[in-house]
């Protein structure tokens, strides 16, 4: 089980940290990511971190900054944004995967096995 917290409504330029606890696993099995589904969109990935932290991937829209961490001692991730935009809107949902391998987590979309439900972000000008 996914949950994730953290949004909330923020200026332009401002920072908002995103979390996500999981339960009934063992965490460090799962390699985790963001996505996010803004109004009339279809859902986005955003980010993704392998199982150890070693390999990380953002997409380009927000590569520079947010950052995806993990700490495998709390069953969390985290998910900082900065220098948050308006077009950052959204509904933000962690997911994990068993099975993906930590190289290619560029291809994390097809390999998400659980979903935590979403936390609104949204970011006025």
């Amino acid at each position: 089980q996914l949950q994730a917290f953290g949004g909330g409504s923020v200026q332009a330029g401002e920072s908002l940290r995103l979390s996500c606890a999981i339960s009934g696993g063992t965490f460090t099995n799962y390699a985790m990511g963001w996505f996010r589904q803004a109004p009339g969109k279809e859902r986005e990935f955003v980010a993704a971190i392998g199982r150890r932290s070693v390999n990380i991937y953002y997409v380009d829209s927000i590569k520079g900054r947010f950052t995806i961490s993990r700490d495998n001692a709390k069953n969390m991730v985290y998910l900082q944004m900065d220098s948050l935009k308006p077009e950052d809107t959204a509904v933000y949902y962690c997911a994990a995967s068993r099975s993906i391998p930590s190289q290619s987590l560029r291809l994390f979309t097809g390999y998400v096995h659980f979903w935590g439900q979403g936390t609104q972000v949204t970011v006025s000008s």
